[in-house]
């Protein structure tokens, strides 16, 4: 892997109302991804239910998408953990399993320094030579990754390569673009800001809603990098009440629902501390769907 640009699916995890994985569910969401041409497919990252996931069950969502992608396109497994020891041993065990890259968040709830992020992702790019997608998102964790520690890795270990940047800051994909050139791939973590990250260096998308829309969310990416801006735009602007509204409430409750309506998966089934959508908003996000023409 050397092409990190693009749209890559932070898959959602699909569930029977039990709250056991359905896999049959899984490998038809892989399916139509790879048929929408997305560029890769992240699974068991936050959209993916990970803080919920048991272990077994973690590496077990790894190992399903591996062997029903074949080879075909990149599985990037989310592999992060407030505890290093646990990312490292999932990240060894991704690795074996067949994933061709991790992502990684930055270790929440701790609020280590900045240096103990660096030991942290130091740890974990030793003990696998694929690449390496930091995630920095301070909303969820707390802390943030910040571009001095990406460039600090970026020198140390080749295989950190990629920054899934969710932090809502252009200027930080300006600066650290300016900076890194074109040693670090950075990818926004917000749908509705793909093509301002874009414009100030960003190559991509790790993207919730190419779940539902893997298609549009390409065409609308591979417009971008081919120069036809404009196109681009028009397709964004089309998107982005759906862009809005599948974060209505936390990611990845109205994802779910939304794969729901549209016939993808047989159950919005999420797993506790989360919950079902409110009515109120879940007519918000069937209207959404409705003008898109999402809903057959």
């Amino acid at each position: 892997m050397n092409d990190f640009s693009g749209v890559w699916t932070a898959l959602i995890t699909p569930m029977n109302d039990d709250e056991s994985v359905n896999y049959a569910d899984l490998e038809s969401l892989v399916e139509r991804q790879i048929e929408g041409r997305v560029s890769g497919i992240v699974p068991v990252g936050t959209t993916g239910e990970s803080p919920t996931l048991d272990t077994v069950e973690h590496l077990e969502v790894i190992k399903h998408v591996c062997k029903t992608v074949g080879g075909r396109i990149p599985v990037v497994a989310g592999t992060g953990s407030n505890s290093t020891r646990e990312a490292v041993h999932l990240t060894r065990e991704a690795d074996e399993a067949g994933a061709d890259a991790f992502l990684v968040v930055a270790p929440y709830y701790n609020k280590p320094t900045q240096e103990g992020v660096f030991l942290h992702f130091s740890k974990i790019a030793e003990c696998t030579q694929k690449p390496i997608f930091l995630y920095s998102i301070p909303g969820r964790c707390g802390i943030g990754i910040e571009n001095d520690t990406v460039l600090r890795l970026r020198e140390k270990f080749p295989n950190i390569c990629v920054l899934k940047e969710a932090g809502g800051k252009a200027e930080k994909v300006a600066d650290l673009h300016s900076r890194a050139a074109d040693s670090v791939s950075i990818l926004s973590g917000d749908d509705g800001l793909t093509l301002d990250f874009m414009d100030n260096g960003a190559v991509g998308v790790v993207s919730v809603a190419s779940n539902i829309i893997p298609a549009q969310m390409s065409e609308m990416v591979g417009l971008y990098l081919k120069g036809e801006k404009q196109r681009a735009r028009e397709i964004s602007d089309r998107l982005k009440d759906l862009f809005k509204n599948l974060f209505v409430e936390p990611n990845p409750v109205p994802a779910k629902f939304a794969a729901m309506k549209t016939g993808l998966i047989n159950s919005d089934c999420v797993r506790l501390p989360l919950c079902r959508m409110t009515e109120e908003h879940k007519a918000l996000l069937t209207s959404t769907l409705e003008n898109l023409n999402l809903i057959k």
